[in-house]
């Protein structure tokens, strides 16, 4: 009974500031308010607030929450060791073979380049467009 006379008093509040922002003409904002005022009423009418009044105060409840945040913490601790160590044992595993098949042929992995543009004189490659760009430009 208190919870959901609190919850009106709050949506009550709630729509007064949203006509005194209307009445400054910020409706935008006004229409914001309106919609987060209304939110506990409609919890309470719907009876979420009164399911949610009966379970704070059951020591069951709490227990399930206890046990939850264990659940939880259970999950976030083998998560982080699980980054700390590389990933899971069969993504350990497949890195693991991946890593042996480009240890034994490290060529075979590596890019074709082709044979290039060569100078005239063979021995480098051909600069003569970047050197016409630098004398262009006066350097």
């Amino acid at each position: 009974m208190i919870a959901e006379t609190v919850c009106s008093a709050v949506s009550a509040a709630g729509l007064g500031i949203a006509g005194v922002t209307a009445y400054r003409r910020r409706f935008l904002s006004a229409a914001r308010v309106a919609a987060y005022a209304l939110v506990p009423i409609g919890l309470v009418m719907t009876g979420v607030v009164g399911w949610l009044a009966d379970n704070a105060l059951s020591p069951t409840a709490w227990a399930g929450f206890g046990v939850l945040g264990m659940s939880w913490a259970l999950f976030a601790g083998t998560r982080a060791v699980e980054r700390r160590r590389g990933g899971t044992r069969a993504e350990r595993r497949a890195a693991a073979r991946g890593a042996g098949a480009d240890a034994a042929a490290p060529a075979a992995s590596a890019p074709s380049l082709g044979p290039g543009r060569r100078s005239a004189a063979g021995s480098g490659e051909d600069f003569s467009d970047i050197e016409a760009i630098l004398k262009k430009h006066g350097i």
